[in-house]
């Protein structure tokens, strides 16, 4: 679970959480783009679903927001030593869940057995670089995609995702760049 003791942030800002995947800096990509920081300029929290390959990516998004991460099939030694497969959030009453792979890319048994297993009211996730925003049996299903290498090029655009949240609901946005 995330300790948000070294930032204090209003109740509003609570309520947004920036979602984030695949940056692989710098491997695919030299820098996180810039209109990703405009996009997390308020948000309460910015989760990284993984493939950070660089563990300076969390540095920059903190300068943000706290992030809670995960590691994902790309992250060397370094990063999986410091970032676990899964973590979980809990905003306000919703408790969300977030790791690299779901298997989402072989139907969708895994990323419901995770999601029911860990009662998570969301998953977040990463890996295929191709946002999606699913909702099945209660449980949103989001992955941001990738700002800097979507999958397939020239037809997704590189992507970012925000939750905004409140007692009663969730509503998950994609974003272009």
């Amino acid at each position: 679970m995330l300790s948000l003791k070294k930032k204090a942030h209003s109740d509003l800002h609570a309520r947004s959480v920036g979602l984030i995947s695949d940056t692989h800096i710098p491997a695919r990509a030299k820098k996180i783009p810039a209109k990703v920081f405009e996009l997390f300029q308020n948000v309460g929290f910015i989760v990284h679903a993984g493939d950070l390959v660089q563990l300076e990516v969390l540095d920059e998004l903190e300068q943000l927001a706290p992030v809670l991460a995960v590691h994902g099939n790309m992250d060397g030694p370094n990063v999986r030593e410091k970032l676990p497969e899964m973590n979980t959030l809990k905003v306000l009453d919703w408790r969300i869940g977030v790791t690299h792979d779901s298997g989402a890319l072989f139907g969708r048994s895994k990323i419901r057995r995770i999601a029911e297993e860990n009662r998570f009211k969301v998953l977040v996730y990463g890996h295929t670089h191709r946002p999606s925003i699913k909702w099945e049996n209660n449980i949103l299903f989001i992955n941001p995609g990738s700002p800097t290498d979507p999958l397939p090029p020239f037809i997704t655009r590189p992507t970012v995702g925000i939750l905004r949240i409140n007692r009663d609901k969730i509503q998950p946005e994609v974003i272009s760049l």
